[in-house]
């Protein structure tokens, strides 16, 4: 006889990172759950923890870049609690490169997880959700689906796909006067393993871009969404910085960004010529919840709304700011030899007029 809890939550990308916080979270308050990833044992371990704190879990090993395997799962999370309730899409992969120095098929690998894991697993939502008219999807986005920043093309590019596709979705569940909701959480830099094991094709290690928090927090986000579904949520003041920052002045933040965020998402190690990397297979040994950084990384963040009518005055506050300080900038160049050789030019009669 199938067993049916109370809630059930599928959770992708489970094996570390944000995606084993989550589902320490959602077991501590008594989930059921599926959890997928690659890596079958770190999976059994993941299930372990999650039983020790209060919930119970199936482990499914499989690559959501596969439609037909994440599908199946679906099914088989649906067959033996009877339902899904909550779906958090958190898969990915991404390589640290200059674009120039990537093949198109790590371009390619980057978009099958990052970008179509989370379609896939969307669309295996829905397939049960749609026909109990209820349900919760959610997306663990970034502040770079708003916001590209160098040396991660092929990650920025899949996450601003999943915020368009995202959109669309939501209004077509709106369309149909759907009771599923749809929530993607805009994330800051997170002290996760990826940055242990991306692939990378730059001279030294890869780490996040201050200011950094712990995944804990971001699972604590993702269960108060899943209680308190929204649009969007914003973690963070720099996840609100930079997609404000985007859409005033995004030249300005052009040239930041570039000053900053190539060294910024570098350590001072050299990478190693033994360095292992997930980008085709998983690296077991690597398999944790937290990276490398958790000396600098904070355990709290704020969350906000992400709906731009809530943060207008904000935003008017910070163009106004922007725009004085163009105008003080513009001033202080007037005060120097141009404006000096100004009024020699009036002094001769030859200002064009």
């Amino acid at each position: 006889m199938p067993v049916k809890p109370t809630k059930v939550v599928v959770i992708t990308g489970a094996s570390a990172g944000v995606g084993r916080a989550v589902a320490h979270r959602f077991a501590q308050a008594g989930f059921s759950m599926g959890l997928i990833a690659r890596d079958a044992g770190a999976l059994e371990e993941v299930r372990d923890e999650v039983e020790k704190l209060g919930g119970t879990a199936i482990v499914l090993a499989l690559d959501v870049a596969d439609a037909c395997s994440v599908f199946a799962a679906a099914d088989r999370v649906a067959g033996i609690f009877g339902h899904i309730d909550v779906w958090v899409n958190d898969a990915m992969v991404t390589v640290f490169s200059p674009t120039w120095k990537m093949t198109p098929e790590e371009f390619r690998r980057v978009t099958e997880v990052t970008y179509l894991g989370f379609v896939h697993g969307t669309m295996a939502a829905l397939r049960h959700m749609r026909p109990a008219n209820r349900g919760s999807i959610i997306q663990i986005g970034s502040a770079l689906s708003y916001r590209g920043i160098p040396l991660q093309s092929a990650y920025c590019g899949a996450k601003h796909a999943i915020r368009g596709f995202t959109d669309s979705l939501r209004a077509e569940l709106i369309h149909e006067r759907s009771r599923i909701t749809l929530t993607m959480l805009q994330l800051p830099a997170v002290n996760t393993p990826q940055f242990d094991w991306a692939r990378a094709h730059i001279a030294r290690a890869p780490r996040p871009v201050a200011p950094v928090i712990e995944p804990e927090t971001i699972a604590e986000a993702v269960f108060q969404a899943a209680c308190k579904p929204a649009r969007e949520y914003w973690i963070g003041l720099s996840t609100l910085k930079v997609i404000l920052g985007n859409m005033l002045v995004p030249g300005l933040l052009d040239r930041y960004l570039a000053k900053v965020c190539v060294d910024g998402q570098q350590t001072d190690d050299p990478i190693g010529p033994d360095r292992a990397d997930n980008l085709y297979e998983p690296v077991h040994s690597l398999h944790r919840t937290r990276g490398s950084f958790s000396a600098e990384s904070a355990s709290s963040a704020t969350m906000s709304f992400g709906t731009l009518d809530r943060w207008v005055p904000y935003a008017a506050t910070l163009l106004a700011g922007t725009l004085l300080g163009g105008l003080l900038v513009w001033r202080t160049k007037l005060s120097g030899p141009s404006a000096a050789r100004l009024q020699q030019r009036r002094s001769n009669g030859l200002e064009a007029r």
